[in-house]
């Protein structure tokens, strides 16, 4: 009976070896299909285009990062293509004037609203929350058209405005708030304030606010890293093209689009200038990523 005992232990113990191990070589290839495309890009950024052409795919860094930032940024070359095309400090400054703003606006409102549809009971209750879920089903593109023409009646092209101001309704944001709040927000706190005359805008700020910081931060960080990469809006309304109001994802695209710029290391080292403020982000604040998405998965 002890042998029986011991041997089907044995098995247990040699299947859940087997399946860590397999989920570890699962983990490692997916690891490397994310991490490798990236890698090649940072490679290339250093290699010479002549190179990058004979040679193809490398995964050995090369020698030319100096030369491939100097011709980004001598106006002599190719009459000006890069230069006239891209700026890394202007696509900076615009970039990040915009995805702070509306990374900033996105996550206080919606945290407003599912505080709202958290705390309060009303009539219209479930049909808002519907309405607001339902419209994450609609694509951008989908609307596009008629916000354009939107923006060019109240004479709001090329300006930023229209690039801000609508992150203020994002239903993707709410939907996440309310999972958070409806998990781990405890209802009392709000009416120990009520009673001892708290206000209810002055309970949300100083009391509710704190505990939300772990969604506020996880979601603020998608919500950057969305408005950052986000080319196809500020194309549509930045209709002038001028450099002085082009993002960084805009001037990547009129990088990689221009046929006078032929040199695939310039183009590679573009491409690495527009992606380093996101990774620094992810870098810095993984760990609230993990515990806001970790805390806001988990329902009561």
């Amino acid at each position: 009976m002890a042998d029986s005992y011991n041997h089907s232990d044995k098995t247990y113990r040699t299947k859940i070896a087997i399946h860590s191990v397999i989920r570890l070589i699962v983990c490692i290839l997916l690891t490397i299909i994310c991490l490798l495309p990236i890698y090649i890009i940072l490679v290339n950024a250093t290699r010479d285009s002549n190179d990058i052409i004979v040679n193809g795919v490398s995964l050995l860094p090369g020698g030319s990062l100096i030369k491939n930032i100097g011709s980004l940024n001598d106006p002599t070359i190719q009459n000006g293509a890069y230069t006239d095309t891209f700026n890394v400090w202007l696509g900076y400054r615009n970039s990040l004037f915009i995805s702070l703003a509306s990374a900033a606006l996105s996550v206080f409102f919606s945290g407003l609203t599912a505080y709202g549809l958290t705390v309060y009971d009303f009539k219209l209750k479930k049909p808002a929350t519907t309405f607001i879920l339902a419209i994450m089903m609609i694509p951008t593109q989908v609307v596009s058209t008629g916000f354009l023409q939107f923006m060019a009646q109240i004479k709001w092209l090329d300006n930023y405005a229209p690039l801000i101001l609508p992150a203020i309704a994002a239903p993707s944001v709410v939907f996440f708030m309310l999972q958070y709040m409806r998990s781990s927000f405890p209802l009392d706190i709000v009416e120990a304030a009520r009673i001892d005359g708290c206000g209810e805008f002055r309970t949300f700020l100083q009391i509710s606010l704190p505990i939300f910081k772990p969604a506020f931060a996880v979601q603020a960080i998608f919500a950057f890293v969305a408005s950052w990469n986000n080319y196809y809006t500020p194309s549509m309304l930045l209709v002038s093209g001028k450099l002085e109001q082009r993002t960084m994802p805009m001037m990547v695209a009129a990088i990689l689009s221009n046929d006078k710029i032929t040199d695939y290391g310039v183009r590679n080292l573009a491409i690495v200038l527009s992606i380093i403020p996101v990774v620094v982000i992810y870098l810095c604040l993984s760990k609230f990523i993990v515990k806001g998405v970790a805390l806001g998965a988990v329902k009561g």
